[in-house]
């Protein structure tokens, strides 16, 4: 729908004023305030926030919906801290505990050497006994296996360890990364910024403050990121507008950040796991005003293996352009917490049918969001 339409629909559905001066300003590409943003959160209904949503997205990225060729190594769920959400970490000699060799990781490197993949997704637990540099070791050895491939690495929380265990600024920190063989880091540790809210759930790891400055480091060390929002637990929409506030200030600052990734809250496996789930419309509209609110952000992505392949192809209609990769059953984060894709992995052919289902044309992108090759 253009937005010419979307304009006149907005008109015959006589919505509420303040609604339509919202609805209006979207459609003027105008920026919104974080009390609209709240307003569409708490007032809005689905089919004004996903026809929105659509107009942002397809006024951004057109009619293509992304995906790339990507797989993930997770070197240990060995973890110093217990976020109260996290059904993936562990501590020493726990059942389920796992730490694999410099030997074993790049056994896994080895084993993409002829494979059709262009990234490499590097998180896992901030464990107690490794530093900046054994993991600039590891990204090397990754980097002399597989010489082209785009490698992402190290949330922020992971990143705050190791750059305060062997005293170097972040500046440094990235620095000696880069020159191993850093390409970009992913967006998570970020959960909810709102303060009072993160004692609760996580009070141990690195600040919203600190989240921040990594990434604002990052960016000036001419290292590109993502971000995310862990929604769905008990933080409130005004703890949501306040995330997305602060992500909007630093890109308007650095312009580093590729993607926006909403991260849902899963239950299954951990100490929350009383609260349960948000439903499937509440995920659909967080992605809509995510999109909506975040008009500096290029892409949102919607992360197939944590949401199901059904919901990834309703999200390319509430502002989601990209759902991730090929994965290759790589990961245990999601599958873990409970999630539905316990085996996550999707050849090309399934990814391209999946898009192509939702009336989306299909793109294979590299990390930095350019074009492979259009199905």
């Amino acid at each position: 729908m253009s937005a010419t339409s979307v304009k006149q629909t907005v008109a015959l559905l006589q919505i509420p004023k303040p609604l339509s001066n919202i609805a209006q300003k979207v459609l003027n590409n105008e920026r919104i305030s974080p009390e609209e943003g709240l307003l569409l959160y708490e007032t809005a209904n689905l089919g004004l926030l996903g026809m929105l949503a659509n107009t942002v997205r397809e006024g951004l990225n057109g009619n293509d919906a992304y995906f790339n060729k990507n797989f993930h190594i997770e070197p240990t769920n060995i973890c110093i801290y217990r976020c109260k959400f996290c059904s993936y970490s562990r501590k020493f000699n726990e059942d389920g505990a796992w730490e694999s060799s410099l030997d074993e990781i790049n056994a896994m490197a080895h084993s993409y050497k002829s494979k059709d993949v262009t990234e490499v997704h590097i998180v896992g637990g901030v464990h107690p006994n490794r530093d900046l540099h054994y993991y600039a070791g590891m990204v090397a050895a990754i980097r002399a296996i597989l010489p082209d491939i785009h490698i992402k690495a190290f949330s922020a929380v992971e990143l705050d360890y190791m750059f305060k265990k062997s005293n170097f600024s972040p500046s440094e920190g990235f620095a000696i990364l880069k020159e191993a063989g850093l390409n970009s880091i992913p967006g998570g540790g970020a959960e909810i910024f709102d303060e009072t809210l993160r004692s609760q759930i996580c009070p141990d790891k690195v600040s919203s403050k600190g989240w921040l400055d990594i990434h604002e480091a990052a960016h000036k060390s001419g290292i590109q990121s993502n971000a995310t929002m862990l929604y769905g637990h008990i933080e409130s929409y005004a703890q949501r507008i306040d995330h997305l506030k602060r992500l909007r200030d630093l890109q308007d600052k650095t312009s580093g950040f590729n993607c926006f990734i909403p991260l849902k809250y899963r239950k299954a496996n951990n100490p929350m796991s009383q609260i349960g789930e948000v439903t499937l419309i509440e995920d659909l509209k967080n992605y809509a005003v995510s999109r909506i609110f975040l008009d500096n952000f290029p892409h949102l992505k919607g992360y197939w293996p944590m949401i199901g392949k059904d919901m990834a192809q309703l999200a390319l209609s509430f502002g989601v352009d990209d759902i991730d990769g090929t994965i290759d059953d790589t990961t245990r984060i999601y599958s873990m917490a409970g999630v539905e894709e316990q085996k996550p992995t999707l050849t090309t052919d399934e990814l391209v049918r999946l898009i192509r289902q939702a009336n989306r044309l299909p793109v294979e992108r590299n990390s930095w969001y350019k074009k492979v090759k259009s199905y």
